[in-house]
């Protein structure tokens, strides 16, 4: 490195920072010049992010590393060991190789053998999807359609009557869930950014919640589940519209709302945004959630610190309740969503802005809890499943997550509320957005333009194909 006098007036953007006070030494690709390399994990002062951030901030002058923390602030210090990480995973993918399995082609994973193969075909931006009982399925698209396909596959919708929806950027249909007692009641439950106007008669939008029934081709009796209050709603169009569903074995039905962008409303339970919020079947508040009674406070919230949460699922034998969130640059979480917690957001993450400088310097604060998991570099992390089917019996109660950016589908044992292994399935066949067990036992993914169907096949030697260790980073 530089001497620690020479570093320049910094521009705040990690990329920069690095180039200026880091390259001469350890290469312009952290490959090490007269410095050692950062790109194959041997530290000899540790390679957690916190012995990280000492060593750049104590540096080693016996060594010839200058002690950086006189000149650059713990804030950019952070942002750094998250850039190192970032680089060190774009160098280990340039090595790897991973299964990208076309239709009807056998790949290996380190316990099953499966093979991928388009199940619906002619989709655009497949969000969610529920199968009926008599075999055919609804998929959202996120563009605002409600599709229905008996079956044989073929097309019976799309449905008609669906309310107004904002589709820009993130905004869409999100989320399909069908009643735990459907075969009954016939109830249908649906995610997707309400489009509306302001008092000043803007466009506006946030998450709501609705359920309805299918009749033909219309979706009739439709009810509110859950609704903000209009000076709650933010401009349409943007981000972070979390819109996930679920039920747990009660009947409580669970979703979720991201912070809109709004980060600090996340730590505000007046606001709905930033939350996983529960409630009865039918919308009502049950008794029991942490704030009723709280005075402004949105009674519906369970959980609240939540970035983006676009996964959200619970664990079949446990019944314990995760979700997935987009972290922003790095710091992608799964969580163990508990009742009345503060998941942290912005006051604390693994991640950094997107232009390169830092979103805070704290990765942990009591009172707020940690994930379970997170992941750096992002992997644009999106629907989780927990496989609870026949056709791979060593998969049973593993979780798999999709990721957009990472274009992954990636298998994790989780034990005791804990990831003990994680393993990349297939790689490169495009954002996956969701991933759900079908009755039939396969697993049914669902990328830009088709849902893939992954079923089991002769299982041949274990090859450990894409696997990759569990990570906290």
């Amino acid at each position: 490195m530089l001497s620690a006098q020479a570093a320049r007036v910094r521009t705040g953007k990690v990329a920069d920072l690095y180039k200026e006070n880091c390259a001469s030494c350890h290469g312009d690709q952290m490959q090490g010049a007269s410095a050692p390399s950062m790109l194959d994990d041997i530290w000899l002062n540790g390679g957690d992010d916190d012995s990280l951030a000492r060593s750049i901030r104590n540096g080693f002058p016996d060594r010839g590393m200058p002690a950086w923390g006189a000149l650059i602030p713990d804030k950019e210090i952070r942002a750094m060991v998250i850039y190192m990480r970032e680089m060190r995973a774009r160098n280990d993918s340039g090595q790897l190789t991973f299964a990208a399995p076309k239709d009807s082609v056998t790949a290996s994973s380190a316990l099953h053998s499966y093979q991928v193969n388009t199940w619906l075909d002619g989709v655009n931006e497949p969000w969610s999807m529920a199968f009926l009982p008599d075999g055919g399925a609804l998929v959202t698209e996120k563009r605002g359609r409600l599709l229905r396909f008996g079956a044989d596959r073929k097309v019976v919708g799309p449905i008609e009557g669906l309310p107004e929806i904002d589709n820009d950027s993130q905004a869409g249909l999100f989320e399909v869930l069908l009643h735990p007692r459907y075969a009954e009641n016939g109830w249908v439950y649906l995610a997707f950014s309400d489009l509306t106007r302001n008092k000043d008669d803007q466009k506006v939008s946030i998450t709501r919640v609705i359920r309805g029934r299918l009749k033909g081709q219309q979706f009739v009796d439709q009810q509110t589940i859950f609704a903000a209050k209009l000076e709650h709603y933010r401009k349409a169009g943007g981000v972070h519209f979390g819109g996930r569903l679920a039920f747990d074995r009660a009947g409580y039905l669970f979703f979720t709302i991201g912070d809109r962008s709004a980060m600090a409303e996340a730590q505000d339970i007046t606001r709905p945004n930033g939350k996983v919020h529960r409630v009865h079947d039918d919308g009502r508040i049950p008794a029991d959630n942490p704030f009723v009674g709280e005075p402004k406070a949105v009674e519906s919230i369970w959980s609240y610190g939540h970035r983006n949460p676009q996964g959200l699922a619970f664990h079949p034998e446990t019944g314990q309740l995760f979700d997935l969130e987009h972290g922003p640059r790095g710091g992608d979480e799964l969580n163990l969503v508990e009742r009345a917690r503060n998941y942290g957001w912005p006051v604390i993450s693994y991640g950094m802005n997107y232009d390169g400088s830092t979103l805070t310097t704290l990765t942990a604060k009591e009172g707020m809890e940690q994930p379970v998991v997170y992941w750096v570099p992002s992997l644009g992390v999106c629907g989780m499943n927990f496989y609870s089917g026949n056709e791979f019996p060593r998969w049973q109660n593993n979780l798999f997550i999709a990721s957009l950016a990472a274009q992954e589908l990636r298998r994790l044992e989780v034990v005791g509320g804990k990831v003990v292994y994680q393993e990349i399935i297939f790689k490169n066949l495009g954002r996956i957005r969701h991933v759900i067990t079908g009755p039939d036992g396969a697993l049914y993914v669902l990328l830009p333009s088709r849902i893939a169907r992954v079923s089991a096949a002769p299982d041949k030697v274990a090859s450990g194909h894409g696997a990759t260790p569990p990570t906290k980073g």
